[in-house]
């Protein structure tokens, strides 16, 4: 990546971060390349967020506009959205802005989980469809879509649900509801485990792709649980796609 002619500043990247790739992509920016500037953004939706090496900064930009005029006045060279999968709006903003301020953009998503032959899966394509999928399926649920949403699922009372998030949810949430507090990465074992002790009979989970959590999938297969898996929403039109830090270095370097 090389800046405009006669320029005296280093090249500025800007990673949308959050994920274990976006931490792994700055640090190996910062390790290979300590000449560049690379400064990862994180939302704040975690309190305790995994710091990614270089510059940090945490908190929205003010939508589209705001993240536009944020790569104008900080002269950012490089934009790569390397946010959850399931982060539609600020991947959406990501390609406004980055339209807007003329800047070139990548987005970074690993790719998502394929199911095996002894998998029973139930793609949906949203939470919504899985509410209203679940009581066919089972009546004890472990909710592994995260601490946002749980306001979906509130009015099946008849369902028990174990709800694993990195921080405690906020009402409303099914009244028949246990929390636990975990990050991953998650073991087999340890999956096997709480699905047995817990008397689990449906999965529900979101196609993150993350390997930290797969386990989970593991253990329902071998419990022959089904899984309700929501599937994830495209990548905004036009905008190219790595599948791992190491592609997204060598879109850098060929920029």
């Amino acid at each position: 990546m090389s800046v405009p002619a006669g320029a005296v500043r280093v090249p500025h990247v800007l990673i949308l971060g959050g994920t274990t790739e976006a931490r792994r992509l700055a640090a190996d920016l910062v390790d290979r390349h300590p000449d560049w500037r690379v400064t990862s953004s994180l939302a704040g939706r975690v309190a305790a967020p995994r710091l990614p090496a270089g510059e940090v900064r945490i908190g929205g930009f003010g939508g589209p506009d705001g993240l536009a005029h944020w790569l104008r006045e900080h002269a950012v060279d490089a934009l790569i959205d390397a946010t959850h999968p399931f982060a539609g709006t600020i991947s959406f903003n990501a390609a406004q802005a980055a339209a807007t301020a003329h800047v070139p953009l990548l987005a970074l998503r690993r790719p998502g989980w394929v199911p095996g032959p002894d998998d029973d899966w139930h793609p949906v394509a949203s939470l919504e469809e899985a509410a209203a999928t679940l009581p066919a399926l089972g009546h004890r649920v472990f909710l592994t879509t995260g601490r946002m949403g749980l306001a979906t699922f509130a009015h099946l009372t008849d369902l028990w649900f174990l709800v694993r998030s990195v921080d405690a949810p906020e009402p409303p949430f099914p009244p028949r509801t246990e929390v636990l507090l975990d990050r991953g990465p998650f073991t087999l074992e340890g999956e096997r485990a709480l699905l047995r002790d817990h008397r689990i009979d449906v999965l529900v989970t979101k196609d993150s792709g993350a390997t930290a959590t797969a386990p989970k999938l593991a253990a329902a297969r071998e419990a022959g649980v089904p899984v309700v898996v929501v599937q994830r929403p495209g990548v905004p039109g036009g905008v190219p796609v790595a599948e791992t830090p190491d592609q997204a270095v060598d879109w850098l370097l060929a920029l």
